[in-house]
């Protein structure tokens, strides 16, 4: 039995195995941010934000400039997943996410920790220790940037 159990976990802790481990902690952190972004610009639009979404930041979240902090958070929930998605300075594009979470844990929703928000931070740590994985440009480069 203890050999089976080994041979087990050599066989889900190989390279391949963290590459597809690593692929999907990005695709996962991203898709959170990516939807999250799209939600505070025009439809239709790439990257023209909603009136709304200065209304949020002001009267929900709290925040102050919420034309400045709405126009830097909704650009950089575009920018960082766009990284993840290609593995291209992952580990940049991971801390960038990781500080967004601690902000909106910390001054947005301090009462999400437990349901949401220790996830995103455990995948961002996953990414910034481990980097983009074998499936990624960062790889390709040879980790100068990843």
């Amino acid at each position: 039995m203890a050999k089976l159990i080994k041979k087990a976990t050599r066989l889900v802790s190989g390279k391949f195995p963290e590459a597809i481990a690593l692929l999907f902690a990005r695709v996962a952190l991203a898709g959170i941010f990516w939807r999250s972004a799209r939600t505070k610009v025009e439809d239709g639009s790439l990257l023209t934000m909603k009136d709304l979404t200065v209304d949020l930041f002001r009267d929900e979240y709290g925040m102050p400039f919420p034309e400045i902090t709405g126009l830097i958070a909704t650009y950089a929930e575009h920018f960082f997943p766009i990284l993840l998605i290609l593995g291209l300075a992952t580990r940049f594009g991971a801390a960038g996410l990781l500080v967004m979470t601690l902000v909106i844990q910390f001054f947005v929703y301090p009462d999400a920790w437990w349901s949401v928000h220790i996830i995103w931070v455990a995948l961002a740590l996953v990414l910034i220790t481990r980097g983009g994985g074998l499936f990624s440009i960062d790889k390709l480069l040879g980790g100068k940037l990843g």
